[in-house]
């Protein structure tokens, strides 16, 4: 008679695991030689990792170019407000952080949600009337990104289609392809200030549309929605009830002229998953810290999107210990004069860089109202000898080694983005150099002909 003999290991945090040893009296079956079975090497990539795209590596990392030797590099291109050292966090942040790491209270692993007085701190500051919060309402994560990929991972399924802005943040895209997740483009207005084309968003919904992401302030644009305007896209949203995902990462980075109104605060019936962090606002990105705050106060979502969100949580077992014991101290204590110099400068920085643009024949810059960012149209028609924004910018890089990200990389050709965290020394340089290029390069309406006649 086959004897086997099962054998239960495990201990801790760790599921058990089943040892089985096959054992025939005068004879062990060898795994290595079961019938039918040629073992060899067939090691492929998932399909998953096949369909993970990021727009923005793809055409950086295409663009062979090395910057003029001559004249120091200055990039005006990665969106980390950390990289010049000019602006650095609050004392009582780093503070904070301190404090925990002596403790030793915060070495172990938290709930993957994150820890209940994390998430009451954060309800708390987030909490108004208009928009309500319990520490139930708030997932923790691991940076703001992680925020959109369970929002998105929650609401959406393979099939299924989202609705995103263009221009706009890469990631978007990234994150839902990787899921089989179709993405649908809807336009944003330049001429507008980076309004929404409304009628454009609401002939995208279908049957199959799973949300909507609204992303604002703006990241690649600058741009700050306006109450109203906000009104109407929660008005297409009710219409065609499709649930927003808010991507609201740069939160009351507005400028002193505008306001910023979370889009939670003027509905009481489109479910929202607002996504935030500390990462812009609090000038620490690395640290990893972000949140979803879930407002459903007519329960269209019920537990089953709490419930799949608690459940996606648990794939990494929450954020940053550390950051979390520090959390409620970093959100209530951190002075308000820290805010307002980090928006002075940025503001400083957005008129400088908008008005020593605005003045160079062949770029339309559209003045930005918040955020870290500025966005310029080329008029491709003025410099002909460049095929597209990607051209334009490389040459920018080989010829001034200033470094903008051709907006292409947001799905929007012939603009680039420049971002307004860097020194006010280095923003002046880099129009400056960018103005050199442009009058180098510019033609007018005859010489653009003549040099079209010529190809």
């Amino acid at each position: 008679m086959d004897s086997y003999l099962i054998q239960v290991t495990g201990h801790g945090d760790h599921a058990p695991v089943l040892d089985v040893n096959l054992k025939n009296t005068g004879n062990i079956i060898s795994p290595g030689k079961v019938k039918g079975r040629k073992p060899r090497w067939a090691v492929r990539a998932s399909e998953m990792s096949k369909k993970t795209f990021n727009p923005v590596r793809a055409i950086v990392d295409s663009m062979k170019v090395e910057p003029n030797p001559k004249k120091a590099m200055i990039s005006l291109s990665l969106g980390d407000p950390t990289v010049f050292g000019n602006l650095p966090t609050n004392d009582e942040v780093t503070r904070a952080v301190k404090e925990v790491l002596d403790s030793g209270q915060y070495n172990g692993y938290a709930p993957s949600v994150g820890y209940q007085s994390c998430r009451e701190a954060v309800a708390a500051y987030y909490n108004c009337p208009e928009a309500p919060l319990k520490a139930q309402d708030v997932i923790l994560t691991s940076g703001c990104s992680q925020a959109i990929e369970l929002a998105l991972a929650v609401l959406a399924n393979p099939g299924q289609n989202i609705l995103v802005p263009r221009p706009g943040f890469s990631l978007y895209k990234t994150l839902a392809l990787s899921m089989g997740i179709e993405v649908k483009l809807y336009n944003l207005l330049p001429d507008k200030a980076w309004e929404i084309d409304l009628e454009h968003l609401e002939s995208l919904v279908d049957e199959k549309t799973a949300c909507l992401i609204v992303n604002n302030p703006s990241n690649p644009c600058g741009s700050v929605f306006s109450k109203s305007h906000l009104q109407e896209i929660l008005a297409v949203a009710s219409r065609q009830c499709v649930p927003i995902l808010a991507d609201e990462i740069y939160g009351d980075m507005v400028f002193a002229d505008c306001k910023y109104e979370p889009i939670a605060t003027l509905s009481t019936n489109v479910p929202i998953l607002s996504c935030g962090g500390l990462a812009k606002r609090w000038l620490v990105p690395g640290w990893r810290m972000g949140w979803i705050l879930i407002h459903d106060r007519r329960d269209i979502l019920g537990n089953e999107i709490r419930d799949g969100l608690v459940r996606l949580s648990q794939r990494i077992l929450g954020p940053c210990t550390i950051v979390q014991g520090a959390l409620e101290r970093i959100l209530h204590r951190t002075p308000p004069e820290f805010y307002h110099n980090t928006l002075s400068i940025l503001k400083s920085n957005a008129d400088l860089c908008y008005a020593a643009l605005a003045a160079i024949p062949g770029l339309q810059p559209v003045r930005p109202a918040g955020a870290m960012y500025l966005m310029v149209e080329i008029e491709m028609e003025h410099f002909p000898e460049f095929e597209n924004d990607v051209e334009f910018t490389e040459r920018l890089i080989s010829e001034q080694s200033v470094f903008c990200l051709p907006a292409t990389c947001f799905e929007y050709p012939n603009f680039f983005r420049v971002v307004i965290t860097v020194p006010e020394e280095m923003i002046l340089e880099a129009c400056g150099r960018i103005q050199e290029f442009c009058e180098m390069h510019y033609q007018g309406a005859e010489g653009a002909q003549d040099l079209e006649c010529d190809k």
